[in-house]
């Protein structure tokens, strides 16, 4: 039995972003939904730290016409989760600079999620016009969280540059692979132990998600992997409940693997023949 103090893992162990704390670790996209309706009662399930939206280039009143927009605003004015407009479909710095104004406009917000795609294939972000596009919104006041592969000299680039959070991929957008370079991760959490770094994109499973929080990492940014569940409010509960085991165990301290076998039955006290077996 364990008489100590357990990590207590929301109330306690917030994310400080940017002087701000965020509720929970788990950020929640709002696409590809079956409904509205179901997307509000996902959200709900999960009560995540930030919920993304994507503007498209819609006018004001065109955003207040949509039942998207509509039933996640009303969600958003009785929870503690924020909103983070993401300028996704821009391939330019020019894009996606102007996409990030309109969203500040629109939605009230200093807050960005900056995507600057530089493959429609793989959906890999353009190394080049992401940092081009960073540097021109921090010097326009946004808080700046943008979307990069594991590189790890991007990574250290836009976190010198002063952007709130990098947020390296685990794998490609909406491909469930999760964790597709854990080695370069680890070494990414590794050398850069001040950053906000949070895993955005690729994860599928809440395990993955539990591997990312174990590791170090943040928090973890998914959509597919909820939105396209067969039971999306299932699915969110399940990420939540992960999220947060995963950052009791990082807090706890994880074992040092080891290559050898250990016995877990210690050997004092038994007869001498036993102890020499056990070493043999």
């Amino acid at each position: 039995m364990y008489w100590g103090q357990l990590p207590v893992v929301n109330a306690i162990d917030s994310l400080q972003l940017a002087g701000e704390s965020i509720a929970s670790r788990l950020w929640l996209g709002s696409s590809m939904y079956p409904s509205p309706e179901v997307m509000s009662q996902a959200i709900s399930a999960a009560q995540p730290g930030m919920v993304t939206v994507s503007l498209r280039r819609q006018t004001a009143q065109q955003l207040a016409d949509n039942d998207h927009w509509r039933y996640l605003q009303q969600h958003l004015q009785h929870n503690e989760c924020r909103i983070l407009p993401n300028t996704a479909g821009c391939h330019s710095a020019d894009e996606a600079v102007l996409l990030a104004h309109m969203a500040r406009e629109l939605f009230g917000t200093r807050w960005i999620k900056l995507e600057v795609i530089g493959d429609e294939y793989t959906l890999q972000p353009h190394p080049v016009q992401l940092l081009a596009a960073a540097e021109r919104l921090l010097a326009d006041g946004f808080e700046v969280l943008p979307y990069s592969t594991d590189d790890l000299v991007l990574c250290r680039d836009l976190h010198q540059m002063g952007c709130a959070a990098v947020m390296p991929w685990g794998a490609p957008i909406g491909t469930g692979r999760g964790l597709q370079n854990q080695r370069q991760l680890q070494q990414l959490r590794e050398r850069l132990p001040e950053a906000v770094l949070v895993i955005d994109a690729g994860l599928g499973k809440p395990s993955q998600a539990m591997a990312a929080i174990e590791m170090g990492f943040d928090a973890v940014l998914l959509n597919t992997a909820v939105a396209k569940a067969q039971d999306p409010v299932a699915m969110a509960q399940a990420f939540a409940k992960a999220v947060d085991g995963g950052r009791q165990a990082y807090l706890a301290g994880l074992m040092v693997e080891q290559t050898q076998a250990s016995p877990s039955t210690p050997t004092l006290g038994l007869p001498f023949w036993h102890q020499a077996d056990s070493h043999d």
